[in-house]
């Protein structure tokens, strides 16, 4: 009997546990990335909002720290005519979305104690990912209709 419970213990343990893949993505995601570029699924001008922080322009060029060990993160923006300065987050990399393949990246703002103000936060998919890019794409719908954001990383350490 007392082998049993501790098997059961065990599939219970390692069947909450992260998958070999979320654990291998938070390794390689560790450290500094540039948000080098946003692109649109659609050509024209946008004025688009990202994380209810800044514009696509103030964006390109931020420089991104991921701490996978607690989930934390901070992202830096240094561009002329933008409001400057760290932004602390939460994130948090999930299995395969079933629907897209995709796996989904959860990013919430934070203070600085890692509080969320409003609990808010945003879903995307982590398209890809690798040693030195990485991408996420979030998917909204303008005028009813899906629009999806690209944005592209370089890893700078």
């Amino acid at each position: 009997m007392k082998q049993l419970i501790t098997i059961c213990f065990a599939v219970c343990l390692l069947s909450c546990g992260a998958s070999k893949t979320v654990r291998t993505s938070k390794k390689v995601i560790k450290g500094n990335w540039t948000l080098n570029n946003i692109t649109y699924s659609k050509s024209g001008a946008y004025n688009v909002t990202l994380f209810n922080d800044a514009s696509k322009n103030c964006f390109e060029g931020s420089d991104w720290q991921f701490i996978p060990n607690n989930n934390t993160g901070i992202y830096t923006i240094t561009k002329n005519n933008c409001t400057t300065g760290g932004r602390y987050f939460n994130f948090t990399i999930q299995e395969v979305n079933e629907d897209t393949g995709l796996y989904d990246f959860l990013l919430k703002p934070t203070n600085a104690k890692g509080k969320s103000e409003s609990n808010a936060g945003f879903r995307l998919n982590l398209t890809s990912l690798s040693e030195n890019q990485m991408q996420w794409q979030q998917t909204i719908n303008a005028d009813g209709v899906p629009f999806i954001i690209n944005m592209n990383f370089t890893k700078t350490q």
